[in-house]
This record gives structure tokens, sequence and C-alpha cells, in this order.
């Protein structure tokens, strides 16, 4: 168990008003943590979700929520 705090319960995330995934997020003593999926996208999803891949990368690395 990693015993942090739930901060934002399951929701979904949007590429182009369509829903990409659900996200959830965590807090702890300042480090926080967010679990993302990709809705449709298996075990290849730059293959299956190309756009919806590259758009959580993006809000990932230039902090931006998703």
């Amino acid at each position: 168990m990693l015993d942090i705090t739930l901060d934002e319960d399951w929701r979904p995330w949007y590429v182009n008003g369509q829903v990409a995934g659900y996200t959830m997020k965590y807090s702890n003593y300042g480090y926080r943590l967010t679990y993302a999926t990709l809705k449709g996208a298996g075990h290849s999803p730059t293959e299956w979700q190309g756009r919806e891949c590259y758009e959580m990368f993006e809000r990932w690395i230039h902090f931006y929520p998703l």
C-alpha cells in the first residue's frame, strides 16, 4: 500500500470533446501521483490510440492537467 491520500476520484479526461480515458489523483507530503487510463487502447496504445497517447504525454510533460 502506498499510504497516499486520494485527492480526486475517478473522472474522465477528454481529447477533442471525446472521453480519452479516466484519471485519479493522489497526494501525500507534497508528492503527487496521477493514475491515468486510455480508453480502448489495449496493449498497444500508440498503435490504436495515437492521438490520445500524444495528448496525455504532452499534458504530462508540460504539467497540464488531464
